[in-house]
């Protein structure tokens, strides 16, 4: 095709099947993971049934940005409460550590969120 003289290395527009997902039903699924933020995919494919719980998974995740972390949806980017929240705290440890130095430093505890199991097996002997 670019022998032909075609420039363009993008795709062209193709027709189709349009996309189930509108405005709307975007709207409708956020007014759901506001009011519950517990809820299942499950659940949301029982209101809307003429959408697939794969088209609700894309909308969750995708178009609204949402993630689950211990069992609720939360969504990925800060609002601007959070955010404000978080430069509070920041500037508040700014403050002590300017007041008390390193002493103020050694008293933070850090950590992830990563869980291990510790299993010692037994042998069928003992």
């Amino acid at each position: 095709m670019f022998t032909n003289g075609r420039t363009d290395v993008h795709d062209a527009e193709k027709s189709g099947r349009p996309s189930v997902i509108t405005d709307a039903l975007k709207q409708k699924v956020n007014s759901i993971i506001r009011e519950n933020r517990h809820f299942t995919i499950s659940e949301v494919y029982e209101q809307y049934p003429e959408v697939s719980r794969t088209v609700v998974y894309e909308i969750i995740t995708e178009h609204l940005q949402y993630r689950k972390i211990c069992a609720h949806w939360v969504p990925r980017m800060l609002t601007d409460a959070h955010k404000a929240a978080r430069m509070g705290a920041a500037l508040m440890f700014l403050e002590r550590y300017e007041r008390d130095g390193n002493a103020f430093l050694d008293q933070i505890v850090t950590g992830n969120e990563t869980w291990i199991s510790h299993n010692t097996p037994t042998s069928k002997r003992r």
